[in-house]
């Protein structure tokens, strides 16, 4: 079957209930996208599907045949993802970066649909779980694509705010460089302990 992903068709090989996450991250080699739960609960897994979030942990591979497939890897190519990603490094977002890639594509996805969210689109939109805790950085870059400037920003918890380590911006640009990348070595194992 013939997919569509970042723009290109690959043909795959995959059984038709093959979950999206694991023809795109073992069969294609695309490693931005994560695994976290299996169950959709997360979000780590994260996809643009025709412009709409879907966890790909549980979207079977055949579900997304014919349709515009988007991973992190290339994000950076639409220019709310690139904004939404320059946010994220402002806002010094990432603390270990694992869960960024969903967390990028579900703002990406609300600010593609609300241009100007309310602190109730955010809330229903961003409901990917961070175990780091990122929560207000998150919300604080949000509503700063959306134009709601410092005070937004600030009311949310910037990051902004507080003093910040000069390494800071780089920390967090090589957290979300990792999320995309992978960290050669330590891909998660896939369900039922196969690597």
């Amino acid at each position: 079957m013939e997919l569509q992903i970042n723009g290109k068709t690959y043909e795959v090989q995959a059984d038709a209930d093959t979950p999206l996450l694991w023809v795109i991250r073992d069969e294609l080699g695309l490693t931005g996208t994560k695994y976290g739960c299996g169950l959709a609960q997360c979000g780590a897994c994260s996809v643009l599907i025709d412009g709409a979030v879907v966890r790909s942990c549980v979207m079977p591979v055949d579900g997304a045949a014919g349709r515009k497939i988007t991973t992190i890897e290339a994000i950076e190519a639409d220019d709310i993802g690139k904004r939404v990603v320059a946010a994220w490094v402002r806002h010094q977002v990432p603390q270990c970066g694992y869960c960024q890639s969903g967390q990028v594509m579900a703002a990406t996805a609300l600010l593609k649909q609300k241009p100007h969210p309310t602190d109730q689109d955010i809330a229903a939109a961003m409901v990917n779980l961070c175990r780091c805790g990122t929560y207000n950085a998150i919300k604080a870059a949000v509503h700063d694509l959306a134009g709601g400037g410092a005070d937004q920003a600030a009311a949310a918890g910037a990051a902004g705010n507080a003093p910040q380590h000069p390494a800071g911006k780089a920390a967090a640009a090589g957290a979300l460089a990792l999320a995309v990348l992978g960290t050669p070595g330590h891909a998660p194992a896939r369900q039922g302990g196969e690597g």
